[in-house]
């Protein structure tokens, strides 16, 4: 292999959504790129701004849905990246907070591709900050647990959840909420515990739900909560905690915007 012939991979975090969160370090690689491969989420806007000669390849995941399996993915970018192409993977949030980033960088490695990792603005912290909510707040949360909610709730996650002073974010949690609820009630976690669900974070139809954990299966139920969406336990859910709360109380129909 011809090391002037090798292109390279950006592993790109684009933040929570929108076109303007993202770095301009990840623009500016973007508008260089000979190749995007693009997840379902994140700043999928930026196609309409990419040259008509770069390569788009959709590699985005549902839930319970993966058409591109992570090896696929990983061979695309090797494959690409030998053909002499700039290659930008770029993914919503941060590459490495569930993102598989770290799976495509060892998959670069060992093929000899030059790759480097961009960093995005997570959704564990980006989302819950459109609805106000900050993950960590002096004299009320002074720690973060991130949890990807597909996973099967661990011994840490259920110590996190009983921790007044910790913040609990789920991630990919939508689904399993039943089964997450349930395990930390019998955990005996206080059925009391705030939660809130953003939904569609920094999007102009994001939605926000202010309940308990006791009460947030039943309430997510009846009101149809939908993917994407980040689940936050913990004070820093509670009605009024920071913003005013007739405004904290009404963004369950509409989102709070900041």
């Amino acid at each position: 292999m011809n090391p002037a012939a090798i292109g390279r991979v950006d592993l790109v975090g684009g933040g929570p959504g929108p076109i303007d969160l993202m770095t301009l370090r990840a623009w500016r690689l973007l508008m260089r790129a000979d190749v995007v491969v693009m997840d379902r989420l994140g700043p999928t806007d930026v196609r309409a701004h990419l040259a008509a000669s770069v390569e788009v390849i959709d590699v985005g995941k549902l839930p319970g849905h993966h058409p591109v399996p992570q090896e696929e993915i990983n061979a695309i970018l090797v494959d690409r990246a030998r053909a002499g192409k700039r290659v930008v993977r770029l993914k919503g949030g941060d590459p490495f907070v569930f993102g598989r980033g770290g799976e495509e960088l060892t998959a670069c490695v060992a093929a000899g591709i030059p790759v480097d990792v961009v960093p995005g603005i997570t959704s564990a912290v980006a989302v819950p900050e459109a609805a106000g909510i900050p993950v960590t707040h002096r004299g009320v949360a002074s720690a973060v647990h991130i949890v990807n909610g597909q996973s099967e709730m661990t011994p840490a996650t259920l110590t996190a959840l009983g921790d007044d002073g910790v913040t609990t974010v789920i991630l990919m949690g939508v689904g399993a909420l039943p089964r997450l609820v349930s395990d930390a009630l019998r955990a005996g976690v206080p059925a009391d515990r705030p939660v809130a669900i953003v939904e569609r974070g920094h999007h102009t139809d994001q939605r926000t739900t202010r309940t308990s954990l006791g009460a947030v299966v039943l309430e997510a139920g009846r009101i149809g909560v939908r993917n994407p969406a980040v689940i936050v336990v913990g004070e820093v859910a509670r009605t009024g905690m920071l913003l005013p709360d007739l405004l904290a109380a009404g963004s369950r129909s509409g989102g709070t915007s900041l």
